[in-house]
């Protein structure tokens, strides 16, 4: 039979290894917790005097499709013309609707790549329209 001492001797690397372990649980269930968090929108930004870009300023792409938005198309994507839905909250808020998204083709892509311009109001009298060549990280509002 095993003496006390010879006991803790198997014992505690045990109790050390559940501990250790308990630690690592506690950590992954932190790390769940906050995986499952609800997401915190960012509030709206307003755009700045220096957030703008002249329509002569755009790409010959953009220039093509802004021409084409007041025209009424034809838009070569199926997307162009759809509901955007500013859920990045950088566009003045407006209800859902309010935003259309159209495509800036990029020379040498064979998707859609990422330039946009997002257009308010009216499809062929837009009140205002964004550009943006990050997929919707930064917008520029367009002025003729």
């Amino acid at each position: 039979m095993l003496g006390s001492n010879s006991k803790m001797h198997v014992i505690a690397p045990v109790v050390a290894r559940w501990q250790v372990v308990k630690s690592v649980l506690a950590s992954l269930g932190l790390a769940a917790v906050l995986a499952v968090s609800p997401v915190q929108a960012k509030a709206p930004l307003p755009l700045s005097s220096s957030a703008v870009i002249g329509v002569a300023e755009l790409p010959p792409q953009g220039q093509q499709i802004y021409a084409l938005i007041h025209q009424g198309g034809p838009f070569a994507s199926e997307k162009d013309g759809t509901v955007f839905g500013n859920r990045e909250r950088l566009l003045p808020a407006h209800k859902r609707g309010f935003y259309l998204e159209y495509t800036v083709p990029t020379p040498g892509l064979k998707h859609r790549g990422v330039r946009r311009i997002v257009c308010g109001g009216q499809p062929r009298r837009p009140d205002v329209c964004y550009y943006t060549a990050d997929h919707y990280e930064s917008f520029r509002k367009i002025v003729p």
